[in-house]
């Protein structure tokens, strides 16, 4: 039986956490930018404040928020509460959403719309 280094088994233990870690998150990089469990495109707007959603009613039907549910998040990420009580992520205190008019991963149909809507790049 080979025997591995104290070193080589704390190494292995963080690098697990963390993607195990990385596993809870409900959005990811990619291409340069941040997307969802599906692969769609994130978005922030202009008129939330940090820590505090504009979007809601019909804007959040069309906008839905990336809900934080299990989400632990570090780093640039946190979660805001929803004026009805639940968790929306949040990238350097920007509420994040999805556009309903993308339809497939790596559509940014709503980048810029009415100038206040932005694809989350890195």
């Amino acid at each position: 039986m080979k025997s591995v280094s104290f070193g080589t088994a704390v190494l292995f233990a963080l690098f697990t956490f963390s993607a195990h870690a990385s596993d809870n998150m409900p959005v990811k990089k990619a291409d340069g930018m941040l997307v969802d469990s599906k692969g769609m495109t994130v978005y922030t707007y202009d008129k939330d404040s940090a820590g505090k959603s504009a979007c809601t009613g019909k804007c959040a039907e069309n906008w839905p928020p990336v809900m934080a549910a299990d989400a632990k998040p570090a780093g640039d990420y946190s979660t805001i509460t929803r004026a009805d009580g639940t968790k929306q992520l949040a990238y350097k205190g920007k509420p994040l959403y999805t556009f309903i008019k993308d339809k497939k991963p790596g559509d940014k149909t709503g980048d810029k719309v009415m100038d206040a809507w932005h694809v989350v790049t890195d």
